[in-house]
């Protein structure tokens, strides 16, 4: 293939993503970790790994020159960097490059173009791409934004000039808010990018978020892969995502998808990106940003395409011609993503680390998880808490969707607090399953009270049983010369227990014979 070693600079389910593509074509794969992820799954599956040592993500997967060190030291003559990290880093893309590695990506060049978002807007306007109305001019101070704040118009989008993923960005509903604003996103940028410099968009109220997947070679040939819609966000972080998008006909499809093949011969791209586009209630859209990289959630384009991504990724990259022209691709079925992330819904989807003592992803007809966990790994809070994605592809978007929401009835992870009950939530709305929902939908509806609802009666039974028998063992533990036919007894008859969780009512644990328990609550039994 022009390639044989390839080290995968990621981690977590994106890593173990490219490992099994990897091993399909035959090619040898190396995995970096930190220090909390020297247990990872993607670390046992790759065939060598190298430390990186520490933990915070400076210290390992964005340093550039530990990467190129592991390289060098274990034999590669590629660089697959996934996404997120140092993906979209132009001097990250030349430097390998420079070390006489193939960098499974874009070119640098292509990377910096669509780096800053105000250099990215020119870019595109220029090219004839529909841009959001905005500012991005070359004097960025405090004053010239707020002067330019009024000719752009409110509500208006704040947003950092280098950034992506939703950081430095705020909504600013009118001018009495815009200095807040300002001062929020530009700390905001500071810290995730390096940079403060921001531009203003114009706030397309209630659109939805549609992107494009392009896919291109050395060779000439642009194509575009259909599109997801990607419009259940949370702060502006994609939680749901599906393809096609549900009103989409084939002539708007055709208009966006040449937008983005525009877009994507504008910087001479190679290998696959994905054009972001607001789409109005009026059909009209408008760049947003390109992301030179592979998207979390590619899985819902090759299931409803046939095709797999990072196989072409590899293809490019290695110098061959795409091998698919734009007539090749056909749309099948329909596809939805759930991306499950260890975060508590009830107290403001803060992030939650620890031990997962159980997982159990769900299986069936047209399920695939990709999961950057296995029961014993322990999540960290250095790294994003993205655990799995749970995708659903069925023959129509309800089959779809009714599949998802089964899957996600079927996940166990034990141990941590995970966003799952708020993905079913989503999954259940009725204007989710009518396929309405535009960026305001977890605005107009907050679903976090349906996710962190009392637990049911039998799983408050459940637990209290477990702590019976817990108490019951360590007693016994303690004890001298009990024999197994007293436990569960004491002189006085069988041996009841009581426990209450949190604002719930007194429970009481009675043995009934043979290994059955009675347990009380209220007026349940």
């Amino acid at each position: 293939m022009g390639f044989e070693t390839v080290l995968i600079a990621n981690r977590g389910e994106i890593a173990r993503r490219i490992i099994r593509t990897a091993r399909a074509l035959g090619l040898r794969t190396v995995a970096v970790y930190s220090e909390p992820d020297a247990s990872a799954p993607h670390v046992r599956e790759a065939d060598d790994a190298f430390a990186l040592g520490g933990a915070a993500p400076g210290e390992s997967y964005l340093d550039a020159g530990k990467l190129l060190a592991a390289a060098e030291a274990t034999g590669c003559d590629a660089v697959h960097p996934g996404y997120g990290f140092l993906s979209e880093n132009g001097a990250f893309a030349a430097s390998c490059e420079a070390a006489g590695l193939v960098f499974v990506g874009p070119p640098a060049p292509a990377i910096d173009a669509m780096g800053n978002k105000a250099a990215a807007r020119k870019l595109m306007a220029a090219a004839g791409v529909p841009c959001v109305p905005g500012y991005d001019g070359d004097d960025r101070a405090d004053a010239a934004l707020r002067e330019a704040a009024s000719a752009v118009g409110y509500p208006l989008m704040v947003k950092a000039a280098a950034g992506g993923g939703g950081r430095g960005m705020r909504v600013v509903p009118g001018p009495e808010l815009l200095d807040d604003a300002l001062a929020l996103a530009r700390a905001e940028s500071r810290a995730a990018f390096g940079s403060d410099e921001l531009i203003l968009e114009r706030a397309i109220v209630d659109a939805r978020h549609v992107e494009i997947q392009v896919m291109a070679d050395a060779h000439g040939a642009v194509i575009h892969l259909g599109e997801r819609d990607c419009s259940i966000q949370r702060r502006h972080q994609k939680i749901i995502e599906e393809a096609p998008c549900p009103v989409l006909d084939g002539a708007l499809r055709e208009r966006m998808g040449k937008a983005a093949v525009t877009a994507a011969r504008a910087i001479d791209y190679r290998g696959a990106g994905t054009v972001e586009f607001l789409l109005d209630a009026d059909g009209a859209f408008y760049f947003l940003e390109m992301n030179t990289r592979l998207q979390v959630e590619h899985p819902v384009t090759e299931a409803v395409t046939g095709l797999d991504l990072v196989a072409l990724q590899f293809r490019v990259a290695a110098g061959y011609p795409l091998g698919v022209a734009q007539e090749d691709v056909r749309i099948s079925g329909h596809a939805i993503e759930a991306r499950l992330y260890a975060e508590d819904a009830a107290k403001d989807f803060l992030p939650a680390s620890g031990p997962v003592y159980d997982w159990r992803a769900p299986a069936g007809e047209g399920i695939r998880v990709d999961a950057g966990i296995d029961s014993g790994f322990e999540v960290s809070p250095f790294y994003d808490p993205l655990l799995a994605k749970i995708i659903a592809w069925g023959e129509t978007r309800d089959e779809a969707r009714r599949r998802l929401r089964e899957a996600l009835g079927a996940t166990v992870c034990f141990g941590l607090t995970t966003n799952r009950d708020f993905l079913i939530a989503v999954a259940d709305h009725p204007v989710f399953a009518a396929g309405e929902a535009t960026t305001r939908f977890l605005d107009d509806n907050d679903l976090t009270a349906a996710a962190a609802g009392p637990p049911a009666p039998e799983a408050l039974a459940l637990g209290a049983v477990i702590d019976h028998i817990l108490a019951r063992d360590d007693a016994r533990a303690r004890a001298v010369g009990v024999a197994a036919e007293l436990l569960d007894w004491h002189s006085g008859g069988a041996g009841e227990s009581r426990c209450r969780y949190g604002g719930n009512e007194l429970l009481r644990v009675r043995p009934d014979g043979d290994h059955r328990y009675a347990v009380s609550l209220g007026d349940h039994r």
